[in-house]
């Protein structure tokens, strides 16, 4: 996710009220007749939601930008319900696993997802937005009034649904602004994050340091690299890279990454014969101990069972760059990305 600091200088110069003002307006809301699928409500239409206030998220759920946001997009859907707030969140995959409506519907059910989901497989309603990961902000005439890309800026969305709301006459509108406090993936980020999203994979991945270079489409016995630069990795064993992934062929399997953050989560799947993986995690060449995440034990034991974002380190002192390890005891696992927070 790119930094928005130019972007929200700007807003900050504009104000509020400049900003949602009707002479402002970023045109209609289009239409939401690309979906593949709804989930948690009948098909929706901006027709059938003039007269309510709309907020449309554009997310998927092995983001973790997007798992941040979800804590004050459930909290505003139910704190403004009555007063006529639709929360519709857009599910537009990343991956190939996020196109299965299997899988979408699994995500929502563990993530406690209620307001409905526009299932977008097909990038149809993003296209429809000419879009980036954003959140968009509706008032009753259909007309987008204020639009938002990637996570933060909580407290100024907050205040712009509730003017919207009041302009569309609801009557008791609570100004006060939803504090999060979300636990494990869906909890804030630390500051001092130095290591980018990486990704797995031939075709987007960065700094792969493995001492053979990585075979399209074809299984190959990589080596650790023999040291690792900040924001580095690399693979041990049989895998085989593919576009967007990389699968172990042979147990076991290890990935190793040099990275600075509090956090360290995987995008990680079991792959094409669904059997659970085990995994061991360590951190600086010992069990994470109280730094494991909330997917993994102190002793860094833990399975991988569904296609998701595993959260795998969160570290609770100082800051420092640290190398990870991760060893799949079972063939089959596919990795997808490194995430930091």
């Amino acid at each position: 996710m790119k930094s928005l600091a130019a972007s929200m200088s700007a807003i900050a110069a504009l104000g509020l009220a400049a900003i949602v003002s009707g002479d402002g307006a970023e045109g209609t809301m289009p239409a939401l007749d690309g979906a593949t699928a709804w989930l948690n409500s009948a098909p929706l239409s901006a027709k059938s939601l003039r007269g309510k206030v709309v907020l449309v998220n554009f997310w998927t759920y092995s983001c973790i930008n997007n798992l941040r946001e979800l804590p004050y997009l459930k909290a505003w859907a139910a704190k403004y319900k009555e007063a006529g707030l639709i929360v519709i969140g857009v599910h537009t995959p990343e991956f190939g696993f996020e196109k299965e409506l299997g899988n979408v519907k699994e995500a929502i059910s563990d993530l406690g997802v209620t307001f409905p989901v526009a299932v977008d497989s097909d990038h149809a309603i993003w296209a429809a937005f000419a879009n980036q990961p954003a959140s968009y902000f509706i008032d009753g005439k259909g007309r987008i009034r204020y639009h938002y890309f990637g996570e933060g800026a909580y407290e100024q969305s907050e205040r712009v649904i509730q003017q919207l709301l009041r302009e569309s006459g609801a009557q008791e509108v609570d100004g006060g602004a939803v504090r999060d406090s979300a636990t494990g993936v869906e909890a804030p980020p630390g500051g001092d994050v130095r290591s980018p999203e990486t990704y797995a994979g031939y075709l987007r991945t960065e700094n792969f340091a493995s001492p053979q270079r990585l075979a399209h489409d074809s299984p190959r016995t990589y080596e650790p690299p023999n040291s690792l630069a900040l924001n580095q990795w690399g693979l041990n064993g049989l895998w085989s890279a593919g576009s967007e992934q990389d699968s172990l062929q042979a147990a076991s399997g290890r990935v190793v990454f040099r990275f600075h953050a509090r956090d360290l989560h995987m995008v990680l799947g079991p792959g094409k014969n669904g059997r659970p993986v085990r995994f061991k995690v360590t951190l600086n060449g010992s069990a994470p101990g109280e730094d494991h995440g909330s997917d993994c034990g102190r002793d860094g034991a833990g399975e991988i069972r569904q296609p998701r974002l595993y959260q795998l380190v969160r570290q609770q002192g100082r800051i420092e760059d640290a190398t990870f390890e991760i060893e799949f005891l079972d063939p089959g696992i596919e990795i997808f990305s490194f995430t930091f927070g």
